[in-house]
């Protein structure tokens, strides 16, 4: 699998999360939201399973929203054991706990910032800040900068982060 291959699984993966997300959410759609959750996991699985780097992001940030207590839905459910079975059954490259405790703490760090900031300041970097979860792509240029991961995976996590947005802006307008 190619780094091409690889931002196609991001990109796939970030809407389909989103997509999925916006369907429970707002149009209590379990069937649909179920639906690309299935996709997501696939996406997201595959992505997992192929590159270590892949493999520290999807693993962090499913941790930190099971710690969060983000996974609130069947569809969240169906998606975390079909991610998981998928890891299983095809392998997952060896991580560094390290490397991983920072990633989760991260993942974690976005989630909470993403829920609370704004009921603690109005200052408007640190709402944008939370808002778009940017304390994960912080981290992960970070370890790029430092040699951990390669810059390529940031591109691939940034095209993630877009799809989700561009996502939860299609679910507006056809919603």
């Amino acid at each position: 699998m190619s780094y091409i291959i690889l931002t196609i699984l991001f990109l796939l993966s970030g809407f389909f999360m989103k997509y999925s997300d916006d369907l429970f959410d707002v149009n209590e759609d379990i069937k649909f939201a179920s639906v690309f959750g299935v996709l997501c996991a696939i996406t997201s699985a595959a992505a997992t399973v192929y590159s270590v780097e892949a493999a520290y992001i999807f693993i962090a940030i499913l941790i930190g929203n099971l710690i969060a207590l983000k996974v609130d839905g069947i569809h969240h459910i169906i998606t975390l054991l079909l991610f998981v079975l998928i890891c299983l059954l095809f392998g997952i490259p060896e991580l560094s706990l390290v490397v991983l405790l920072i990633c989760i703490l991260a993942a974690l760090g976005d989630e909470v910032g993403h829920e609370l900031i704004s009921k603690f300041t109005k200052n408007r970097f640190l709402n944008l800040f939370f808002e778009y979860r940017c304390v994960m792509k912080v981290v992960i240029l970070l370890l790029a900068v430092c040699g951990v991961f390669s810059f390529w995976i940031f591109l691939c996590f940034i095209s993630f982060e877009i799809a989700y947005e561009i996502a939860g802006i299609i679910f507006e307008k056809f919603n």
